[in-house]
């Protein structure tokens, strides 16, 4: 079986075509020689080294999800999640600001975030993605746990009390 990297930048109307030249160049110099599917929402790119989708259903999401060996993506917290709850290795990059990716660096907050637990790898340095890569093969996360039925219970007994 291939391995299968699965990059996603999210579906926001937010370029990030920072990261997808990252992997390209990891392609390029041969580092990276696994199959690639992007979704890359509205991000101009194109490459023959990638299958690439600007959306995919969710259905089709899921399935890449699922089927993935490594999921690359933004800092966005629903797509990190998304490969936790799914026992995927993660690398996450956060948009910047300053590279006019985002509005503010709330996605640097939350690659950190996620990394000082232990569950994702981040790329901070877009030129050592090959670090990062070779990190990732033998990269334990952290199991992840939501806190959302702890929280739904604490705000039906805060409502049942009041």
């Amino acid at each position: 079986m291939d391995f299968l990297i699965f990059v996603t930048l999210g579906t926001q109307d937010k370029k990030f075509p920072r990261l997808l030249e990252a992997v390209q160049m990891q392609v390029d110099r041969g580092v990276i020689k696994d199959k690639i599917i992007v979704q890359k929402g509205c991000t101009d790119f194109s490459s023959p080294d990638m299958q690439l989708y600007d959306m995919l259903t969710m259905d089709e999401f899921e399935k890449y999800i699922k089927e993935c060996d490594l999921l690359i993506t933004h800092g966005g917290v629903g797509s990190i999640i998304k490969g936790l709850d799914n026992d995927k290795k993660v690398i996450a990059a956060p948009r910047l600001s300053k590279y006019g990716e985002h509005h503010n660096d709330h996605q640097l907050q939350i690659v950190n975030n996620f990394y000082n637990s232990g569950y994702i790898l981040k790329l901070d340095d877009f030129d050592k993605l090959d670090e990062v890569y070779q990190l990732s093969k033998d990269f334990n996360p952290k199991k992840y746990v939501s806190n959302t039925q702890k929280f739904i219970k604490k705000l039906e007994n805060y409502i049942d009390k009041n």
